[in-house]
C-alpha cells in the first residue's frame, strides 16, 4: 500500500482539527450565544492559536459553524420522503432531525448577533423552506389547521424544538423521550380547527 506523504498527513490533521472546532462551536454556541473563542477552543481540545489559524475571526467561525450544521441537516432532510401523508411526514421529520433543527435554531440566534441578515437568510433558506412547504401541503390537504399562516406554525415548531433541546441538556427529559414529546405537542397545535375560518 502507498504510504501517506507528510503533506497528506498534515492535511488530514488539519481537517480533523477543523471538524473538532466546528463541532465544539456548534455545541458551545447552542448553549451560550456569547461563547468566546477561548471557550470554544477549550471544548475542541485545541489551542487558541490553532483555532485562529483556521478561523481568523469569531464572526468567521460562527458563520462556518452555522453552515456546517445546516449542511448536516440538509443531508438528513434530503434523505427523507416528505411527500406522503403530511402528519406522518411531519413525525418522520421530527424523529430523524429534531436535534439538528433545534441546534440550527439556537445557532441562528448566535449568528444574528454577528452576521448580516442577508447572509443568515441565504444560509438558512433551504431547511426552512422544506419545513414550510410540508406545512403548506398539510394545510391544503386538510391535515393541518389553515387559520394561521404556515410561517407561524413553522415558528411554533422551532420554539418547541428549542425548549425540548434545553430540557434534554438540563436532564429534565431524555433524548429518547424528546421526539414523541415534540410530535405530540406539535400535532396538537397543528390540528385543524373546525370553528375557525381560513386565513385570507
Amino acid at each position: 500500500m502507498p504510504r501517506s506523504t507528510p503533506s497528506g498527513a498534515r492535511r488530514a490533521d488539519a481537517q480533523q482539527s477543523v471538524e473538532k472546532i466546528l463541532v465544539a462551536a456548534i455545541d458551545c454556541l447552542s448553549r451560550n450565544h456569547d461563547a468566546s473563542v477561548v471557550q470554544i477552543a477549550q471544548a475542541a481540545g485545541v489551542g487558541r492559536v490553532t483555532l485562529y489559524g483556521h478561523f481568523p475571526s469569531r464572526e468567521g467561525l460562527v458563520e462556518a459553524a452555522l453552515a456546517h450544521l445546516l449542511e448536516r441537516g440538509e443531508e438528513v432532510l434530503s434523505g427523507l420522503d416528505l411527500t406522503g401523508e403530511p402528519t406522518r411526514s411531519l413525525r418522520e421529520l421530527i424523529d430523524s432531525s429534531w436535534l439538528l433543527i433545534a441546534q440550527s435554531g439556537a445557532m441562528l440566534e448566535a449568528a444574528q448577533r454577528v452576521l448580516p441578515p442577508g447572509r443568515i437568510h441565504e444560509l438558512h433558506a433551504g431547511p426552512e423552506q422544506r419545513v414550510r412547504e410540508l406545512i403548506v401541503r398539510g394545510q391544503a390537504q386538510g391535515a393541518f389547521r389553515d387559520d394561521l399562516p404556515a410561517a407561524w406554525l413553522a415558528s411554533a415548531l422551532h420554539h418547541v424544538l428549542k425548549g425540548t433541546a434545553a430540557d434534554v441538556r438540563s436532564g429534565a427529559m431524555t433524548p429518547e423521550q424528546a421526539p414523541e414529546f415534540i410530535a405530540q405537542i406539535t400535532l396538537a397545535a397543528y390540528a385543524p380547527q373546525p370553528n375557525c375560518s381560513n386565513m385570507p
